[in-house]
């Protein structure tokens, strides 16, 4: 689901302009998770959801009646808060509900006290406010999802207010026929959020950003917004804040000025993030893109042993969360120059290129 780069640029501008003062960064875990059983099942998209799923209509519309075989959990991305209040997508694996569709269930395991309460990871939090009920939802035919909530989601602080709308709408949007949110309170169009007054007449996408971050950059007319993952850590387990900051650089230098920033690691100003990278790591040659795969080149000081040859897990989930936001951009093959093959912490060799999903079924991000 990845935006051009012309109106995530737009985008984040806009709400650069809109949200002075109200930046902040977001976060993500890297847990090892067991093979999931046959009965879980990940969503993917929303294509059945239309204009008249409401709750007490069963299944989605145009699904059959299910029955003994289909899945009785399914996994979904959520974004919770973390620690130092921070977005942050956690997959988690929840049971489906035949009475509802599977948007409106996945919002409601946002709420505080909600039925997510007993699955959070240690260090995470629900970000909407507790009692908040989903009225309806009402898919339109250019992809925005109009949400109507409860009075009780007024019910929150000024500094809780751009969490909630980055939640709501990264956690939305992971289905592929939902482009942008927009809000409703007991029917009524929104123009703004009812606390602190942000703009959302035109409704939210992923191209607003996340946990933003503006850092040094000065010129954000000729900066492209970008998305960029770095570690966090909790209780010994890594996860990953995705952070938009704005990039300047020509669109044809992008993937090295992805990688730059990423080795260069997160700013001081940005508290409980990570750089895991060595010292005086750097590409030995540009990078290529092919048919989907963006292929690097480093030079060894990306090794975390150069016995063994290793790359950690945290550099390699870096680096691939980080590029496959990058339109076009499938996959990530690392090789390190002078070195035939290169493996990660387990002792696998990185034959093929690296995915997203990859990255994500290996790390319960």
């Amino acid at each position: 689901m990845h935006k051009k780069i012309l109106v995530l640029s737009i985008a984040f501008i806009s709400s650069i302009v809109l949200l002075t003062g109200c930046l902040f960064e977001g976060e993500q875990s890297l847990e090892e998770m067991d093979t999931p059983p046959e009965s879980v099942e990940t969503v993917n998209n929303l294509d059945n959801v239309g204009e008249d799923v409401v709750e007490g209509e069963g299944s989605v519309e145009g699904e059959e009646d299910s029955d003994s075989s289909e899945p009785k959990e399914v996994k979904r991305e959520l974004y919770l808060l973390d620690k130092n209040g921070m977005v942050v997508p956690q997959t988690l694996t929840i049971p489906t509900d035949e009475s509802k569709a599977v948007a409106k269930q996945t919002l409601e395991y946002l709420v505080k006290d909600g039925p997510v309460t007993n699955m959070l990871p240690n260090g995470f939090q629900a970000v909407l406010p507790v009692g908040t009920e989903v009225n309806s939802m009402n898919l339109e035919e250019d992809g925005t999802l109009i949400v109507d909530l409860s009075e009780e989601f007024t019910n929150y602080t000024e500094k809780e207010e751009l969490q909630i709308l980055q939640a709501m709408t990264f956690t939305l949007t992971q289905f592929d026929t939902v482009e942008r949110v927009k809000l409703r309170i007991e029917g009524q169009e929104q123009d703004v959020m009812p606390v602190n007054g942000t703009p959302i007449s035109n409704g939210l996408s992923r191209a607003n950003g996340i946990n933003l971050h503006v850092g040094d950059v000065t010129d954000l007319t000729n900066s492209t917004a970008t998305t960029l993952y770095y570690p966090a850590q909790h209780d010994g387990q890594y996860y990953f804040v995705p952070v938009t900051v704005p990039i300047e650089s020509e669109e044809a230098d992008m993937y090295e000025s992805v990688v730059k920033n990423i080795i260069n690691g997160p700013g001081y100003e940005m508290a409980g993030l990570l750089n895991v990278f060595q010292e005086g790591v750097e590409l030995t040659a540009e990078p290529v893109y092919k048919d989907g795969v963006l292929s690097l080149t480093f030079n060894d000081a990306i090794f975390n042993s150069i016995e063994n040859q290793t790359i950690s897990n945290e550099v390699l989930s870096s680096l691939v969360l980080s590029l496959t936001e990058q339109p076009g951009v499938e996959a990530v093959q690392v090789t390190v120059d002078g070195t035939d093959q290169v493996f990660n912490e387990n002792g696998e060799t990185f034959s093929k290129p690296v995915s997203r999903d990859d990255v994500i079924n290996a790390s319960g991000i």
